[in-house]
């Protein structure tokens, strides 16, 4: 078949000639596009066993990164190079430069692109070179954990040292996102802490319950946060479409009274053992959307929230996205087909009971910071006797996923960075 073939220089190069490339020592780079697909095939040698580089013309086109394409400040394409953009441009003339340790494309619009290699090789569409960086820089793959592995999974950090290095502020992070839990540890007994800690990764997720909440014993209570007694596994908020990601919860005060116990269970761990021996009841907790309700009034603001949602939610990949679970908060207005009912209630009857044979119990210390994942995580709490001596006070916020990830990325390059000036 044709094609448009290009070698590392028009220069002739010696064996010994060569530069390095993020690392790898180069030697000679060719470069061929196949003119049936016009896709762009890079590889480097004379290494034997390096794997070809693809990458389709049409994409090369879209992320030319030429002043007229592209904008520096900004670091995105401009909004006018899709005015008229052409999607059946071809590749005219490709060369490599090896003092740039470039790729010069010229397209059949008369158009010039130049990537560098070391910016195709971040963007190679291997699915080796996808997944490292779906893994690094989109999202870290979660680990399911059961009731025996949860003594091993806990990752304990210092507050002070999250508070004061970055470092370690990754690393707390990244727990948090792998095995969907976390701790710190002898963090200060004000009620400061919250609003430090919330400024350290972003900022704070507002809900009907303010930026911050205080979870303590009402006598007038009409929410079961401030209640003493038990409180059931659960995922909190399901009736908000776009459900609060984090919820963090620092102990001010723990009650002497043998309750007061928090409760977790990895839901996503749950929906694993039932896709596996409960094929069907899995199948029903997935497809069947449920009415989630919230109803309630704080600080004299009255609030309806209303959700429908399945309890195990999948994304386009068939992973697990989120998990809703409240037995308050589901709401006595089921919006499915009457011959769905009763299955979905033999499923979730399922669901719950697995989920409260995996669900462990830690009782938190003044000082500890808790802080789970509440797509993935149900929680809950054992009742306890509240009174002078036995005060159990919690001031808790929510934080979502999409400042987290940001975070975590800007973290990860300034140490990059950083490393390399080391």
């Amino acid at each position: 078949m044709p094609t448009i073939t290009s070698c590392f220089s028009r220069k002739l190069l010696s064996p010994m000639q060569s530069f390095r490339l993020q690392g790898l020592l180069l030697r000679h780079v060719s470069t061929t596009v196949r003119e049936h697909d016009q896709m762009l095939l890079i590889k480097e040698h004379p290494q034997q066993s390096a794997k070809t580089m693809q990458f389709p013309g049409i994409w090369l086109r879209d992320n030319c990164q030429c002043e007229q394409c592209f904008h520096r400040d900004s670091l995105s394409r401009k909004p006018n190079s899709w005015i008229n953009f052409d999607t059946k441009v071809k590749v005219q003339n490709v060369t490599v430069d090896e003092s740039r340790q470039a790729v010069n494309i010229v397209w059949s619009d008369r158009h010039r692109s130049t990537f560098s290699l070391s910016w195709l090789k971040e963007r190679d569409f291997s699915p080796e070179a996808r997944e490292r960086y779906m893994n690094e820089w989109y999202r870290p793959q979660p680990k399911h954990w059961g009731k025996a592995d949860f003594d091993k999974i806990l990752k304990k950090f210092d507050y002070w040292d999250v508070m004061r290095s970055d470092p370690v502020l990754l690393e707390w992070l990244e727990a948090l996102t792998i095995h969907g839990v976390a701790m710190l540890k002898d963090s200060p007994l004000d009620v400061g802490v919250v609003k430090s800690l919330a400024k350290r990764i972003g900022f704070m997720r507002k809900t009907n319950y303010g930026a911050e909440f205080s979870i303590r014993f009402r006598p007038d209570a009409k929410n079961y946060l401030h209640m003493s007694e038990t409180l059931p596994l659960h995922t909190d908020l399901p009736y908000y479409e776009y459900k609060p990601s984090i919820t963090i919860l620092h102990t001010l005060e723990q009650t002497r009274s043998l309750g007061g116990w928090s409760t977790l269970v990895d839901g996503f761990n749950i929906a694993d053992q039932l896709r596996v021996n409960q094929p069907q009841h899995f199948k029903t907790l997935t497809e069947t959307s449920v009415n989630w309700c919230g109803i309630g009034e704080n600080a004299d603001k009255a609030f309806h929230n209303m959700w429908r949602a399945p309890v195990i939610n999948l994304d386009e990949d068939g992973k697990y996205a989120r998990i809703n679970h409240s037995v308050p908060r589901r709401d006595s207005h089921f919006s499915i087909d009457v011959d769905k009912v009763a299955p979905w209630y033999e499923a979730n009857a399922i669901f719950v009971r697995m989920a409260h044979e995996q669900e462990v119990t830690f009782k938190t210390e003044p000082g500890d910071v808790l802080s789970f994942n509440n797509l993935r995580m149900l929680h809950g709490r054992t009742g306890y006797d509240d009174s002078e001596n036995n005060i159990r006070h919690i001031l808790g916020f929510f934080v979502d996923w999409d400042i987290v990830y940001s975070k975590m990325r800007v973290l990860k390059r300034r140490l990059h960075h950083e490393g390399q000036k080391t």
